[in-house]
């Protein structure tokens, strides 16, 4: 097996142990952080209706157009103040933060602390 498909192996086993735990409702909606090389991509989720409340991402052109680049930590801030307003907007104030195996530092965390920021409780 070569290294990355170790990590791709090791990263989905991690995000199945936390979703075992994880689990979003009508009160409190699962609020999930996706990321690939170039974007960063945010869904909150109703896990008993299999519903996406809202969502919001770098490839967002009301959020893209504002940055440098969509693949840092600044793109990412500006994902988690976009998907609180948008929550927010929709009555949501509290999720359970589904971080989908990566660690939490970088970009995940830049978007986590935007969104708390921003009005979110998690």
């Amino acid at each position: 097996m070569s290294i990355e498909r170790d990590r791709r192996v090791g990263r989905r086993r991690r995000q199945l142990r936390g979703r075992a735990k994880v689990l979003g409702t009508a009160q409190r909606p699962r609020l999930c952080v996706t990321k690939s090389l170039r974007h960063i991509y945010a869904q909150i989720i109703d896990d008993y209706r299999g519903h996406t409340l809202t969502a919001a991402s770098t490839r967002d052109q009301d959020i893209a157009k504002s940055l440098s680049s969509t693949a840092n930590a600044e793109a990412a801030a500006a994902v988690g103040k976009a998907i609180a307003q948008r929550a927010l907007e929709q009555g949501v104030d509290r999720v359970v933060f589904d971080r989908a195996g990566w660690p939490y530092h970088g970009k995940v965390a830049a978007l986590a602390e935007a969104a708390r920021e921003a009005g979110l409780r998690f």
